[in-house]
């Protein structure tokens, strides 16, 4: 993981704050384990909204399609179209494999650090 903390939902969707109202938003490690290899994800558009608590997108494993929680309300700036072709790279490293970035952040969910995300696991 890099330097910029990750904050977590209960739902196993992690956000980093790359400023006050911009972040980018994935899938714990703990999730991606959960799911094992994942074979499909689908993102929204840039441009769309997403609001907090609301499905966003959805990843597809071997076992289960499952959905993706928006921690925050906002603008999608960008997505991470790598991972339209090789979903496997959340697989690989879950906090490097981002699925979207969101801008104009109006509202955030409550959100847990990752000592409190941890300690719900167990």
């Amino acid at each position: 993981m890099n330097q910029k903390k990750f904050l977590f939902l209960k739902s196993h969707e992690w956000v980093q704050f790359l400023d006050e109202t911009t972040a980018r938003i994935g899938i714990s490690d703990f999730a991606q384990e959960e799911l094992g290899d994942l074979v499909f994800i689908n993102l929204p558009e840039v441009g769309d909204e997403v609001v907090a608590g609301e499905e966003f997108a959805d990843v597809e494993s071997v076992k289960a399609v499952s959905p993706v929680y928006s921690p925050v309300t906002g603008t999608i700036k960008a997505i991470n179209e790598d991972l339209l072709d090789q979903p496997e790279l959340v697989n690989s490293d879950a906090y490097a494999a981002w699925f979207i970035e969101v801008e104009n952040i109006q509202e955030k969910l409550d959100l847990l650090t990752e000592e409190e995300y941890r300690n719900q696991l167990s």
